[in-house]
């Protein structure tokens, strides 16, 4: 796969995170992650609070693709993948 490629994936891949974690906190389950959670006390606005940790996720992806760690990109990818298929497996239980 090409390195815009693993990037446009990993964004899409954090929007999708993002999403299901904002349906979840919908939803009256709390957010799993506890500095996340934390985060989320403190801003008292779970978009800001969750968008911001995002937004530095795809400053390092984009340092990845740049230096070439394309490898450790793909790994990532294949994580939030596990993640956000986790989080509709779960969705569609609430």
């Amino acid at each position: 796969m090409g390195k815009s490629r693993l990037f446009l994936l990993f964004a899409a891949l954090q929007v999708c995170d993002l999403l299901t974690t904002l349906l979840f906190l919908r939803h009256g389950v709390a957010e799993a992650n506890p500095l996340m959670r934390a985060a989320i006390a403190i801003a008292h606005r779970p978009l800001i609070a969750l968008a911001l940790p995002k937004l530095a996720a795809l400053s390092l992806a984009l340092y990845a693709v740049r230096s070439g760690r394309t490898r450790l990109l793909s790994r990532i990818n294949l994580l939030f993948t596990c993640c956000v298929a986790w989080n509709l497996v779960a969705l569609a239980g609430v």
